[in-house]
Parts: C-alpha cells; sequence; structure tokens
C-alpha cells in the first residue's frame, strides 16, 4: 500500500512539474507533451510490480459497461471531432466577428456578447476546442483595436469552464463522472440546468464588476470581415450536431450507448465530408486538419491515470480517502474537495479518482456526490492553470500572443471568481436534486 500511494504522489507531483517547467520534449522535428509521458512511466511502473493487477486492468478496459475508459475516450473524441470540424468550417471565426462588429465600439456590448457566444459554443459543442478558437481571435481584436485584452480573456476561459457543466458531453470529465455513475443525458441536464445558468450570471457579474473601469475604453479599429469558405460543409455539420444531440437524449429510451451515437455521428460527417470533397474536388484540408487537431496525448494520460486509479482502489487507499468524504455533507464536502484536487493533481485524474469514492454512501448522497465533483472539475479549471488541461492550453496561447497574464495573476482572477461560482452552484445543486 505504502508503495503504491509514494509512486502515485510522485507521480501526480512530477506531471504538475513537467506542465510548468519542462512541458514539452523534442524528438528531432517532433514535439511531444511532457506531462502524459510522466504519468504513462507511472502507470508501467506500478503495472510492473503488479501494483496495479493487470488482469483488472485489462477486465475493466473490455468489460461491456458505460463505465469502459475506452467507451468514455470515443465518446469525448466523436465529439471533439465534431466541434473541430465546424470550427474548421468556419462557424466559431464567423460567429465572433460578428459579434464584434454588433458591438459598434461599445466594450460592454462586445464583452457580453463574446460572453454569451462562449457560453452557448461551450454548451453545444466543447469547451476546448472553444478555447483554442476564440484564445487567439480576442488576442488579435484586441490588440488591433487597442483595447486590453484581460477582460475578454477571463470571460471566454471562465465561460468555457463553467458553461460546459450544462451537458454531460461538456468535458470528459462529466463524462467519466456521469456515466461511471449511470447517469443518462436527460437526466443530468435536468439536475444541471440551473446551477450552471446561476453559476454563469453570478460569474458574469463579478466579472464586470472586476473590469467596469477597462469596459468603459472605446473600441478602435473594430470592424472585421470575415466568409465562410463553405457553406454546404457548415450546413451538414450543424445538422449532424443536431442529430447527434437528439439521439443522445433519447439515447437511454432507445436502448443505444451515448459513445456509440457520437461515433456514428462523428463517422457520418467524416463520409459526408469526403464525398462532397470526392464530388466538388474542394479543399482537402477541411478533412484532413481536424484529425490533426485531435488532442491524442489525452489518451495515453486518461489510461495511464486510470492505471494509476485502479491501483489505489486495488491497495485499498481509495476507501480511506472515501472515509473522509463520506458524510451526510456530500455536496460540500464532495464539491469543495474535488475543486483544490483538481488543482493538486488535475481535473482529469481527480475525476478517475472520485468516481469510486462515493460508493459507500446511500443512492441519494451518492449522486450529489458525483453532481457536486462535476461541478468542482469544471469550476476547478480556473482556479489555477493547472486545474485542467484547457488551463495550460490557454495560458500557452496568451503568452504565444505576447499577453502579459502571469500565473499569478490566473490564480487572483480565479480565486475571486470560482469560490463564489462553486459555492453557488453547490447550493443550487442541493435544492435541485
Amino acid at each position: 500500500m505504502v508503495a503504491t500511494l509514494i509512486i502515485s504522489i510522485v507521480t501526480f507531483i512530477l506531471v504538475i512539474l513537467s506542465i510548468l517547467f519542462f512541458p514539452h520534449i523534442k524528438l528531432g522535428k517532433i514535439k511531444l507533451d511532457t506531462y502524459w509521458i510522466v504519468a504513462l512511466i507511472g502507470a508501467v511502473i506500478l503495472l510492473s510490480f503488479s501494483f496495479s493487477p493487470i488482469n483488472e486492468v485489462y477486465n475493466q478496459l473490455t468489460s461491456s459497461s458505460s463505465i469502459n475508459p475506452l467507451k468514455i475516450l470515443i465518446l469525448f473524441f466523436s465529439m471533439t471531432l465534431i466541434s473541430i470540424f465546424l470550427d474548421e468550417f468556419g462557424l466559431f471565426k464567423y460567429l465572433a466577428v460578428l459579434a464584434s462588429n454588433k458591438a459598434k465600439g461599445n466594450q460592454y456590448t462586445l464583452f457580453i456578447l463574446l460572453y454569451l457566444l462562449t457560453a452557448v459554443l461551450t454548451i453545444f459543442t466543447s469547451n476546448d476546442v472553444v478555447i483554442l478558437t476564440l484564445t487567439p481571435f480576442i488576442c488579435f481584436f484586441c490588440k488591433n483595436s487597442k483595447i486590453n485584452p484581460l477582460p475578454y480573456l477571463i470571460g471566454e476561459f471562465v465561460a468555457a469552464n463553467t458553461w460546459s457543466t450544462m451537458f454531460i458531453i461538456g468535458n470528459p470529465t462529466n463524462i467519466y463522472l456521469a456515466t461511471s455513475a449511470g447517469i443518462n443525458f436527460l437526466s443530468y441536464f435536468k439536475v444541471m440546468v440551473i446551477p450552471t445558468i446561476l453559476g454563469g450570471l453570478l460569474e458574469l457579474t463579478i466579472i464586470l464588476l472586476i473590469f467596469n473601469k477597462k469596459l468603459k475604453e472605446p473600441i478602435i479599429n473594430s470592424e472585421l470581415t470575415y466568409k465562410v469558405e463553405s457553406k454546404v460543409d457548415l450546413i451538414i455539420g450543424l445538422s449532424i450536431l443536431g442529430i447527434c444531440l437528439i439521439f443522445l437524449i433519447i439515447s437511454s429510451y432507445i436502448n443505444i450507448e451515448m459513445w456509440l451515437v457520437s461515433l456514428i455521428c462523428a463517422t457520418s460527417l467524416v463520409l459526408f465530408t469526403l464525398i462532397y470533397r470526392l464530388i466538388t474536388k474542394k479543399n482537402w484540408c477541411f478533412l484532413s486538419n481536424p484529425f490533426k487537431r485531435l488532442p491524442y496525448q489525452l489518451i495515453p494520460f486518461f489510461l495511464s491515470m486510470f492505471v494509476i486509479v485502479v491501483a489505489l482502489n486495488y491497495q485499498g487507499i481509495s476507501n480511506k480517502i472515501a472515509t473522509i468524504l463520506n458524510n451526510d455533507n456530500a455536496i460540500w464536502a464532495y464539491g469543495y474537495s474535488s475543486l483544490f484536487a483538481s488543482n493538486i493533481i488535475n481535473n482529469i485524474p481527480m475525476s478517475i479518482l472520485y468516481s469510486s469514492l462515493p460508493n459507500g454512501l446511500s443512492s441519494s448522497n451518492y449522486l450529489k456526490a458525483i453532481y457536486a465533483t462535476i461541478i468542482g472539475s469544471n469550476i476547478g479549471a480556473f482556479l489555477t492553470p493547472i486545474g485542467a488541461l484547457a488551463g495550460i492550453m490557454f495560458t500557452s496561447l496568451v503568452h504565444k500572443y505576447e499577453v502579459k497574464f502571469s500565473f499569478l495573476d490566473f490564480i487572483k482572477y480565479g480565486v475571486i471568481i470560482a469560490i463564489p461560482t462553486i459555492s453557488v452552484e453547490l447550493a443550487t445543486l442541493l435544492m435541485v436534486i
């Protein structure tokens, strides 16, 4: 038990240190992220010394249950692929330019429009894709218009990691935790819709108060133009996304698992795009670019962390953690602890670990703990940059575009916004569940 605990803790620490101090390594012309390599080494060590039994890992990877990690990865990657296709078709940029032009020189209007755009896109697509797409746009627009980008960058990142709680597909942590608890798409939405809305409105108010003076400044040279290159592709993409969401909602009633629905829809989109390219001989980058942009590094990271959690469960360490959290105040215990745990070990490994902790609770408290953990895993993303991989990508992009936004700045704004937001969402959850 002690050896497993030491190896796991050292792995978690090295993952965080790698993210902060040596995020990449180069092998010739190939650039690799280091965080998943560190996690993989930790998992291999645990498997090699049988601290995480290979047969147990194999059984869970090949099980027909909905919590099979491979099914969860397929669901996440399928939905991410659809989102990236829509981005490649120009949807996100077109809407961002439209919002900017609608503001007509008023920063308050611009901020609210971009915040709402981020919220809507996040709900129906993917928070990570939204962040990767809108962050460069915001940096470019603000530099061109000579306005402070911080209100918009913070608003975008916070919105993407709050409104991602509304749908089960908004974040891989939602997918893993909800699926592990047997929660279907519609049941999830019924519980999370009100906490998400109230949390989103509160954080919007807080950000507007923080940046009140900066948003009073005028916008210079704000007019932009952007034309969608292929409207047919965009219409097909939006149609498939709509069909996918409908079938995800009714999946539990027609006995089709969500991962299969998303896989069929993503495959259909790829086939339609391929056929349209063959017929029209138009730009093939619409077909190849989305596959290049998929976050493949998440696969070894997710599976490595899964192996580590199997070891913690097998050695009885998870049970000891559960005894601390399992009480009548499950919402508060799991909500706040998952928020801070996400910023110690990242929200993905935290979610994998926390998925089994509430098993000893009554059925009602079990669901409360799971939903509270989902909230903590999302809101934890904007407490510190370590809270989620999205935070690492976000800060990297901000620095790339030469925006002054330090690690301490992230934490300063994160604490001010995250703590009240999660408190309101957990209090609301207590009333709706």
